[in-house]
């Protein structure tokens, strides 16, 4: 029986750069103008829900990162991960237009790694303060203890709101 990962590297010929292989799990690597086309492809034959969306920071690497979207194929099941390597100057395509669930991933990813996605509908930080500077998951963020003011973010703990009760007499 073929692989559905295998029948995608067949559709996607040259589009696919690299692959890695671990523990029955396999990673496609995918030239960066031809992402969108192979999410599509991965999407039409059945990989419908993207699991998740991520990036790793290689620094001081070449090409700088990784955008790794996992996708699920719930039948026949199966899990395969495309992955694209972006310089630290390069933006990958959006893919809100195949999973509106994209969006917060790829917010989120902005938010952490500072990557862009081209054709995103609202590409605006996600977690952190928008006058927050810089993008914490990257390897070149500054890690200096310094004090951090939160405003509104955190609810009162119940010391703050449950009133103090007298205690009993007997």
């Amino acid at each position: 029986m073929t692989r559905p990962e295998d029948v995608l590297v067949q559709r996607l010929g040259e589009a696919v750069v690299g692959q890695i292989r671990f523990r029955d799990e396999v990673t496609l690597v995918v030239a960066r103008e031809r992402i969108l086309q192979a999410l599509e492809a991965a999407r039409d034959m059945g990989f419908r829900l993207l699991t998740d969306l991520t990036a790793v920071d290689r620094h001081p690497a070449q090409p700088r990162f990784d955008v790794v979207y996992l996708l699920t194929s719930v039948e026949p099941p199966a899990r395969v991960r495309l992955m694209v390597h972006l310089a630290a100057d390069q933006t990958a395509p959006s893919a809100t237009s195949l999973w509106p669930g994209a969006n917060w991933l790829e917010r989120e990813v902005f938010d952490l790694f500072g990557i862009r996605f081209d054709g995103h509908p609202d590409l605006r930080r996600i977690l952190m303060p928008d006058d927050w500077e810089g993008h914490p998951l990257r390897k070149d963020y500054p890690l200096v203890e310094e004090p951090v003011e939160f405003r509104g973010h955190t609810p009162k703990v119940p010391s703050q709101i449950i009133p103090t009760s007298k205690p009993r007499h007997a």
